[in-house]
């Protein structure tokens, strides 16, 4: 009999799996998933912030290119700007009954692309983005509990919102025959550092 209900809850957890939906996010794009959710993105200079109900398991993720929009550019809201896509993502968290306010915040990304002297400009783009993101997030009075910014090469991000947990992994400029989306082998685990 105990077997039997060993197998039950190996069957059990199987079901929760294969009723686990995936969002990978392109940059300029935002998502928004309970706890059956996961999302990913690869980041290079760009930013991803998370923002994480811990009490309704509700989560939201961006994926940004630029901290602002050009000021003669006025449309509709657009997620490729830091503003805009904390917007985004704030107006279907309270859709689903969440109050951004009461959010847990991480960020990650905001990283230097290029090696070369001559390219240090470009390095610029990453660091403002990461700064925006924090100037956004504490004028909302959303807290920041970990982040993940700088430094050289893309980061592979993986949000799980059924537990709030972001691995975050980034390769170096060398690394270039890196596959895509795999986690790592002992997972960079920020949801602890705060």
């Amino acid at each position: 009999m105990h077997q039997h209900a060993k197998v039950l809850a190996s069957r059990s957890a199987m079901d929760k799996a294969r009723l686990r939906r995936e969002i990978v996010l392109s940059p300029g794009e935002h998502g928004v998933g309970d706890e059956h959710c996961c999302i990913r993105t690869i980041l290079g200079s760009c930013v991803s912030i998370t923002l994480w109900h811990p009490l309704r398991r509700i989560g939201a993720m961006c994926h940004f290119l630029l901290s602002t929009r050009p000021q003669h550019e006025h449309s509709e809201l657009d997620g490729r700007f830091a503003n805009d896509a904390i917007l985004l993502m704030s107006t279907e968290l309270i859709a689903h009954g969440v109050k951004p306010a009461e959010c847990e915040a991480k960020i990650f990304g905001g990283a230097s692309m290029f090696q070369h002297p001559r390219m240090q400009c470009a390095t610029h783009v990453g660091r403002a983005n990461g700064e925006a993101a924090r100037a956004l997030l504490e004028s909302l009075r959303i807290p920041i509990v970990a982040e993940s910014l700088y430094g050289n090469g893309h980061r592979q991000v993986v949000f799980d919102v059924s537990t709030g947990r972001v691995w975050s992994r980034q390769h170096a400029l060398t690394d270039s025959a890196m596959p895509l989306f795999t986690l790592p082998a002992s997972p960079i685990d920020v949801a602890t550092a705060a």
